[in-house]
């Protein structure tokens, strides 16, 4: 089989994301939210996805790439009659003290050469594909009605060629604007032509003012900055990726929506952040989970919706082909009901740099001791309580070694808060409960094998306890440490470098494809031991799974390196700028080195 990719770049400007197909296609947009019904939905299908596309009379070839340092994307079309470009940007950059991010696409199409014909097809929906929307046009615009909101294309190119998708010529730059909700009211070239100047500039600056080492710092760089777009400003959630259902491997039925924000994930995004210097970032998604936190509830859900939602109940769309024919089509997510348990111990992470970096002014917090104590209990209450685990199973719950891991992370996060903000109870409480966690840990370790397993009682081996090391609960340079490693590479890794979870049946049966971001993990794991060329080798080999934008999607498949899953997927680009990161302070060379 032919490697498969994902052949759609990313844009987006912390208010929505939108996917660009290599043949000019908007292929997924959702408005007014990264979780709403999509306005194209090309992706999970064809017909009822609706259409938004830009193409020359005859066969092409297309060549896509971002602007560098920015996420503004262009695709270039190659025809008969000449050469063409499409700029697709989502605009975002500061004006009157605050963030402009509207939620409006603006397509710029100019000439590079010859004389090409062009035709725009444009063909937004409404309901997930079950409502078509009805165009009416005005003098430079064409309405689309049905959506709820109103949805206006704006375009210098004359509105009768969009309405009856005419063929013309490209002599000159031309723009189409769409929006959602309130409508471009000012000229739209020299509108369109400043909101994509001053959304570059926006993207160049934000990147010089990122901490990146010289490690490979083009994937480091791109990966920062889809990681930035996958976060919902207004309320600071970060989301998993900004699609739904697509499968983890071929009919595997493994179709999952990933567009909220997973809680597990909280201390991979902020020590990411951390590394690249985007504290405002970490501000923002630490006062999501603190908006999350005073809901009331006894215990955090796995995972919540980008204002806080709690119900997210998991519908299938049974009128959409899904990706490729994949189905079913999923919209929310069940495993909002599970019970994981390292959450709390996340969180608390989490709160660790705003106490330990002076960067953050720590003795105005009014509230530290109740943050502490608060998360504390939930631990206590929680400490001994079998769950889901990191991956969401569904059907079977355990003591699982990760889940007391970042209990006992978070335990020993809390008890370095509590001193520094001199609360002797709290840091007593915080030890008691993390020897409790430890306990846990070990009744985990199989001393024939010299490993720590998924689960206590089991044999199965899994990826997540890498982080025994990389959370320095097991000395990186003692022999225990690498035993370990070496137990999982031997089980878990491929011949290609790639990682696998686990591979132990669950509700679905054996997982048929490597999750990515384990295998960045292991390169972590290689660097922490000591082990740095086998870290650098298998760092470098990894890159090879990107798509055409060296962008990630969540899972790989071993035979042939195609890309799986949801995409891009935020962990993966995480996963990826950790270990970059990772190796780099290990090398710790000037440049001109």
């Amino acid at each position: 089989m032919e490697r498969h990719t994902y052949q759609t770049g990313l844009i987006g400007n912390c208010a929505f994301l939108a996917h660009i197909h290599r043949n000019t296609n908007v292929e997924w947009l959702c408005w007014p939210r990264m979780d709403s019904t999509f306005i194209f939905g090309g992706l999970l299908d064809k017909e009822k996805g609706g259409q938004f596309s830009i193409l020359p009379e005859g066969e092409y070839t297309s060549r896509q790439y971002y602007m560098e340092n920015t996420n503004v994307l262009c695709t270039e079309i190659t025809c008969e009659n000449g050469k063409y470009r499409v700029i697709d940007f989502a605009p975002r950059f500061y004006q009157y003290e605050r963030y402009f991010k509207p939620l409006m696409l603006i397509r710029k199409i100019e000439p590079l050469e010859g004389s090409p014909r062009i035709r725009v097809q444009c063909h937004p929906v409404g309901e997930y594909g079950a409502n078509k929307l009805h165009p009416q046009p005005g003098s430079n615009h064409v309405e689309f009605l049905g959506a709820g909101e109103r949805l206006r294309l704006t375009t210098s190119i004359p509105v009768n060629y969009v309405l009856d998708e005419q063929y013309f010529v490209l002599n000159d730059a031309r723009y189409l604007l769409l929006s959602y909700g309130s409508p471009l009211e000012a000229p739209l070239v020299s509108t369109a032509e400043n909101f994509l100047r001053e959304t570059i500039s926006y993207w160049r600056i934000w990147i010089k003012h990122s901490n990146i080492a010289n490690f490979y710092q083009p994937y480091v760089i791109r990966s920062a900055l889809a990681l930035k777009i996958h976060q919902y400003e207004d309320t600071g959630a970060i989301i998993a990726a900004s699609t739904t259902s697509l499968p983890e491997s071929p009919g595997s039925g493994r179709n999952w929506d990933y567009r909220y924000c997973w809680l597990r994930d909280t201390y991979y995004v902020i020590t990411a952040l951390n590394h690249i210097g985007h504290f405002e970032e970490m501000e923002r998604y630490f006062n999501y989970v603190t908006d999350i936190s005073f809901s009331g509830d006894n215990r955090y859900q796995p995972l919540y919706g980008i204002t806080g939602q709690k119900n997210l109940e998991e519908q299938i769309l049974p009128d959409l082909d899904g990706y490729m024919g994949n189905q079913p089509v999923r919209i929310g997510n069940q495993a909002y009901e599970h019970i994981q348990n390292d959450i709390y111990g996340q969180v608390l992470i989490s709160m660790l740099p705003l106490y330990s970096d002076h960067r953050f002014i720590f003795s105005e917090r009014k509230d530290s001791a109740w943050w502490i104590e608060y998360l504390l209990g939930k631990i206590e209450r929680t400490i001994d309580e079998e769950d889901a685990g990191i991956w969401e199973f569904r059907n079977f719950a355990n003591i699982h070694c990760y889940t007391n891991l970042f209990q006992w992370a978070g335990c020993n996060a809390a008890e370095k808060m509590a001193r520094m903000i001199g609360h002797q109870p709290l840091a007593e409480k915080a030890a008691v409960l993390k020897a409790r966690a430890a306990a846990h840990i070990e009744s985990c370790y199989d001393p024939a094998r010299q490993v720590y397993t998924n689960a206590a009682g089991s044999r199965h081996l899994d990826a997540s306890t890498l982080q025994l090391i990389m959370m320095y609960y097991l000395d990186p340079e003692s022999e225990k440490a690498k035993h370990h490693l070496e137990a999982l590479e031997k089980e878990l890794k491929t011949p290609q470098g790639l990682f696998y979870r686990y591979l132990h049946a669950d509700d679905f049966g054996k997982p048929k494809t490597t999750f990515l971001v384990c295998a960045f993990w292991y390169v972590e794991a290689l660097a922490c031991v000591g082990r740095l060329d086998d870290a650098i080798r298998e760092f470098e080999n990894l890159l090879q799974y990107s798509n055409h934008l060296l962008l990630f999607s969540e899972d790989v498949d071993e035979e042939n390196g195609s890309q799986w899953g949801n995409f891009p997927q935020a962990y993966s680009h995480v996963g990826l700028m950790n270990a970059a990161y990772r190796i780099a302070m290990k090398l710790d060379k000037p440049i001109f080195l």
